[in-house]
């Protein structure tokens, strides 16, 4: 049961991850009305910065994409995880009142380190 609902959690997760990823290419979400103007002033900073945009969309689109494969899915989240702390320090900063849904995908994210810590032990030996 618990595998099943991992299962669940971590392709919805790898979905959102790879939406994400793509919206920052294409565009086709539209942008909320509520936003400030220093979360305004903060997205033109990101976007003078011409190769951040891109290179956090590849780490989602990619760390989505092996997040939903069991097999690949230790890799996705040590890949998605620097992304993750950002964006919930984003939300803790400037929204905080829109953490919840950043925290439950953090704590996906951190389940499934958990969850595959016998992978990572060669890596602090």
């Amino acid at each position: 049961m618990k595998t099943k609902i991992l299962l669940i959690l971590c392709v919805l997760f790898g979905l959102m991850m790879v939406n994400a990823g793509l919206n920052k290419f294409f565009n086709y979400m539209p942008m909320p009305e509520d936003i400030t103007d220093e979360q305004m002033a903060l997205f033109g900073a990101f976007g003078t910065i011409k190769w951040l945009m891109p290179l956090v969309a590849v780490v989602e689109i990619v760390g989505g994409i092996l997040f939903m494969i069991p097999k690949y899915r230790a890799f996705g989240a040590l890949v998605i995880l620097p992304v993750m702390v950002g964006i919930i320090v984003h939300h803790a900063v400037h929204e905080p009142s829109t953490m919840g849904i950043a925290l439950v995908m953090f704590i996906i994210n951190i389940w499934v380190l958990i969850d595959n810590r016998e992978k990572y032990a060669p890596i602090f030996k």
